[in-house]
């Protein structure tokens, strides 16, 4: 591993760390209002500060991380695997059901994806639920594509017309020939995808349509920290903004590595 990489999956490995032990050392009461803790800069006793009624930035940051992590987890699950099930389809049946398909593909794509996720949060109180259904169903599409492109490449491989000619059946030939394939390609979709998810979350939590106010997310955090920024209070909204680019930045260095040791072409080529 090079040595940027070793970087992120310790990052990565801290943070994951500090969602899974941190709760179970300090609870954070989420309706705590404590005036005279108000507004505090980062100190020995809050290392992040404490926020406008008082809750300390830096407990609030490691839940609001778990719950964004844990959000964005299920969303890339759910996004993935309805496009690798649509794109799977489109490839297999080909034909009318893979124009129909394509053309449902094309309509997504052509709506912003903030712009629908606005809308079908709108359906929903805030809740996780509606943020990751949001995330679902507007960001599949892409998956769709990945998978949909690799089976019409598999179709062409004459392992598979030999398949076909001895007799298999399409579930067959899915199962047996398809599904190992497409199998590394989903999972590196799921992964890019996770950041995403975050990404998403927080946008709608700091527009007020995400989770509920009161709970600890990232995108909550940012949004009430923005309301003290005039005042000076900078660190919080910086800290948990920090803490939404460090999986995130983590994330990207170790797909680039999976990809470079993927492809001994382009590993190759960046010896030279």
């Amino acid at each position: 591993m090079t040595t940027s990489s070793r970087i992120a999956a310790g990052t990565l490995a801290a943070l994951v760390l500090a969602v899974l032990l941190v709760p179970a050392v300090a609870q954070l009461d989420q309706q705590l209002v404590d005036l005279r803790a108000a507004n505090q800069a980062p100190s020995f006793a809050h290392p992040f500060g404490t926020d406008e009624v008082g809750r300390d930035v830096l407990l609030r940051v490691v839940y609001g991380l778990r719950v964004s992590l844990l959000i964005g987890l299920v969303a890339a699950l759910v996004s993935v695997t309805v496009g690798a099930v649509a794109g799977l389809a489109a490839g297999t049946l080909g034909g009318a059901a893979d124009r129909v398909i394509m053309r449902v593909v094309d309509g997504f794509n052509s709506v912003p994806h903030l712009l629908f996720g606005i809308f079908i949060v709108a359906l929903f109180s805030p809740s996780a639920t509606a943020v990751v259904a949001s995330v679902g169903l507007t960001h599949w599409t892409t998956a769709a594509r990945i998978v949909r492109s690799e089976v019409l490449s598999l179709r062409a491989r004459p392992f598979v017309d030999a398949a076909i000619s001895g007799g298999a059946g399409r579930l067959r030939v899915v199962r047996r020939h398809f599904l190992p394939h497409l199998l590394p390609h989903i999972a590196l979709a799921s992964v890019l995808m996770v950041p995403h998810a975050i990404w998403h979350e927080t946008a709608l939590s700091f527009l007020g349509l995400g989770l509920p106010p009161h709970l600890a997310s990232l995108g909550n955090m940012i949004n009430d920290g923005a309301r003290s920024l005039l005042a000076g209070n900078w660190w919080a909204s910086l800290f948990p903004g920090l803490f939404i680019l460090l999986p995130t930045l983590a994330i990207s260095v170790l797909v680039q590595h999976w990809r470079d040791r993927a492809n001994p072409r382009r590993r190759s080529e960046l010896q030279l």
